[in-house]
């Protein structure tokens, strides 16, 4: 392609300077007359060893290599067919007739001495790196128009740009006789350099084909917990949870014992694009992960606690192979983009921040990747409208019904008896604005429906984290029959100088209970998340940050708080991660979590979360 693309070039300015030579204005006519007589022999002006290799139209001697980078199809031979075992080439020799066009140009020629002293007097053709010529061989008649076009393209620019070095009457009368000699070889050339400049264009035209495109990000994890003492947790197990007697949430007591464990997260990504334009997107996932962190939490809070993203299994069990993402994209006109499909992530579309990116830099746990009361359903079913509205205001609308890799059981919009807009499901509105190219402010809201489950309980459904039922002596003795939440976040990420940066997240959310006999409650929570950023720390692409997050305060409604409330404690959280490439596409990345009151304990000992991450991209 760059040789062709010089090639054409070359012709082109070509065609310019035989209009030019052809059509003088009357003030070159002054100084330059066309009509003298030409001496054919007309002496030398150089040695015949001066370089005759143009950087961008090599001419070869035999003992040179048959093929460079910028002109691969240029060869010389001692035989006379030019560009050896070339079709093209071969065909259009058929239509001369001349003996003597068929000869090989001798450096003894008139021609031959002819370009080479305007090769030294103008500098249109360089000679190998080494600055030598590598012989003094015959050349063809083709390898001879290409060094001549050289010429003819730099003199050219230098009439044009009316530099001091213009072209005196002797050197255009050698330009004229040469071209008049090698009138036949600069015209075939030049149609099949027309040819290959339609081909081109048609290429660049209709570059795009239905391919798909596999990208991989996989990540071996290193992971360790310790506590200085027995957890006590809520929940007769990770995911149950009842009260005693007395209305009181049945504690228990974890051991503090877990070993260190060695997991792999892997995503597949599959991108297909049918117009260039559009995307067809399939994220399959496996992995075996369980954070330690995961074994001490109260029932409904899994995954809300010091756990590193990318300690988790993709699936319901380890090593599942999943679709974790799935759906297509299009432009509608020049500022929207629709996102639709039966497993859309929100994640992708919602709640970003520069400093605390979804997984692959920057803070990377589950509380501080985005907001811990946002997300419900993380993944689901429905579309998402983008509107970039202009270069500071961006506006993101989505409705998703409940898909989740993680309950099986429970895919809500797949289910007939329960639909695309029935149980779990989200209606999304982010507004972002950006003041200047190193900051951004996100308003989000979020209006969320959830399902209880057969026992007349909220599990673990953001914006709660825990399990919600109608209270100590029941509302309605019935359980709930589901909820309605409101979320309300502002987000914000703000490179202040160039290797330092704030960021962080407010929450609120507001949920109405409702219990099967209409004796209705709320529950009202709000999540904090601060942090700075070092960005280039210690090497060009590092990431560092420090933050400190607040996954779930309790505002209201604690009664109902059959797991997850604790004694009215908060629980916090202290995280340091550090993203540091080793190369373009591997990366290593330490974390470290101090998790205080862990379950809204206070008499919790404090929990510390040691994790390596190697990440490999491709």
């Amino acid at each position: 392609m760059q040789k062709t693309s010089k090639l054409a070039l070359y012709f082109s300015q070509s065609i310019l300077i035989l209009g030019w030579l052809t059509n003088f204005t009357p003030a070159l006519a002054q100084e330059v007359t066309l009509n003298s007589q030409i001496d054919p022999n007309f002496p030398s002006q150089l040695e015949t060893d001066s370089p005759l290799i143009s950087e961008s139209n090599p001419i070869l001697a035999n003992d040179s290599p048959l093929v460079t980078e910028s002109n691969p199809e240029i060869k010389t031979t001692d035989a006379p067919t030019p560009l050896a075992n070339s079709e093209d080439f071969a065909d259009s020799m058929e239509q001369v007739t001349s003996v003597s066009q068929l000869s090989d140009v001798q450096p003894t020629d008139w021609a031959f001495q002819a370009l080479q002293s305007l090769v030294e007097r103008y500098g249109c053709i360089a000679g190998y790196p080494d600055g030598t010529f590598r012989g003094n061989r015959a050349l063809t008649r083709y390898e001879f128009a290409a060094g001549l076009n050289a010429c003819l393209d730099q003199i050219s620019q230098q009439i044009g740009t009316a530099t001091a070095n213009l072209a005196n009457k002797e050197d255009l009368v050698k330009l004229q006789k040469l071209q008049e000699e090698f009138a036949a070889e600069l015209a075939t050339l030049r149609g099949r350099v027309d040819t290959l400049e339609a081909r081109t264009a048609e290429l660049e035209a209709n570059q795009f084909s239905t391919t798909t495109k596999l990208y991989g990000l996989t990540s071996f994890n290193l992971t360790d917990t310790h506590a200085s003492g027995k957890i006590k947790a809520e929940g007769t197990s990770a995911f149950t949870a009842s009260r005693d007697a007395n209305g009181r949430p049945i504690q228990r007591r974890l051991s503090e014992d877990t070993e260190t464990t060695f997991s792999y997260l892997s995503w597949l990504t599959l991108v297909t694009s049918f117009t260039g334009k559009d995307t067809l997107l399939m994220v399959l996932a496996a992995g075996n992960g369980n954070a330690g962190s995961n074994q001490l939490v109260s029932a409904g809070q899994t995954f809300r606690s010091g756990i590193p993203f990318s300690v988790q299994t993709a699936g319901s069990a380890p090593n599942e192979l999943i679709v974790r993402d799935f759906y297509y994209s299009f432009p509608v006109g020049s500022s929207l983009r629709v996102i639709a499909g039966p497993r859309v992530n929100w994640f992708t579309h919602f709640d970003e921040n520069v400093f605390a990116p979804y997984y692959l830099s920057g803070a990377s746990s589950f509380s501080s990747i985005n907001t811990p009361l946002g997300g419900n359903p993380a993944r689901g079913s429905g579309a998402v409208v983008e509107w970039y509205i202009n270069k500071n205001f961006e506006l993101h609308a989505g409705y998703l019904a409940e898909n989740e890799e993680f309950l099986p059981g429970v895919r809500t919009a797949a289910d007939p008896t329960k639909g695309l807009f029935g149980r779990n499901n989200s209606l999304t509105v982010e507004l972002t604005y950006k003041p200047s190219a190193n900051a951004n402010i996100r308003l989000l809201y979020s209006r969320n429906n959830l399902a209880s489950n057969s026992s007349g309980q909220i599990e673990g459904a953001r914006p709660i984290a825990g399990i919600l039922d109608d209270g100590p002596g029941g509302l309605g003795n019935g359980g709930l029959k589901g909820a309605t939440a409101d979320i309300f976040s502002a987000n914000f990420d703000w490179r202040v100088t160039p290797r330092f940066g704030l960021f962080g997240r407010y929450s609120y959310a507001s949920a109405n209970l409702q219990t099967k006999n209409g004796d209705d409650g709320n529950v009202r929570v709000q999540a904090f998340h601060a942090g700075m950023a070092f960005p280039d720390l210690g090497k060009k692409g590092a990431l560092g940050t420090l933050s400190f997050i607040l996954p779930m305060d309790i505002l209201g409604g604690r009664k109902y708080f059959v797991s997850g409330a604790g004694d009215g404690s908060n629980q916090y959280e202290i995280e340091a991660n550090y993203y540091l490439p080793m190369t373009d596409r591997i990366a290593i990345v330490p974390s470290f979590y101090v998790i205080g009151n862990l379950n809204n304990f206070s008499d919790n000992p404090t929990v510390f979360v040691g994790h390596l991450r190697t990440q490999f991209s491709f």
